[in-house]
């Protein structure tokens, strides 16, 4: 199975998430900040990242523009999960490499339909 890391710096939405991604059968990893969830993606290698954009130390759109500068991290799936709901700010989190862009309160299902699509595509 796959290796799915949330980096979140709210606890209660980082047990959300693992939560309702647990039933999937994928390994979660958190990160309560960008530079963790940096470190984590480094030492882990997971398959894809659940991207918050407003934590602290390195935020979402940087982490997104890390990720996408690294060859080695090609591969690597991002779907941003975040409060931040203007059309600018979805049009940003895009621009910066993110493969789905999803607000705050998240549909569950719509998260889980995500991974999904992003997980069998032969990405592993």
């Amino acid at each position: 199975m796959a290796k799915i890391l949330i980096a979140e710096d709210s606890a209660t939405a980082a047990a959300v998430l693992k939560k309702a991604l647990t039933g999937l059968g994928h390994t979660i990893l958190l990160a309560s900040d960008g530079e963790e969830a940096e470190r984590q993606i480094s030492l882990e290698r997971p398959d894809l990242v659940i991207l918050d954009i407003i934590m602290p130390k390195v935020n979402g759109f940087q982490l997104c523009r890390i990720i996408r500068s690294n060859p080695a991290l090609s591969k690597l799936k991002v779907i941003m999960v975040t409060s931040m709901d203007r059309e600018s700010d979805r049009y940003w989190g895009l621009k910066q490499g993110a493969d789905e862009y999803l607000t705050k309160p998240v549909d569950i299902e719509e998260l889980k339909t995500k991974v999904r699509r992003h997980l069998d595509h032969g990405l592993l």
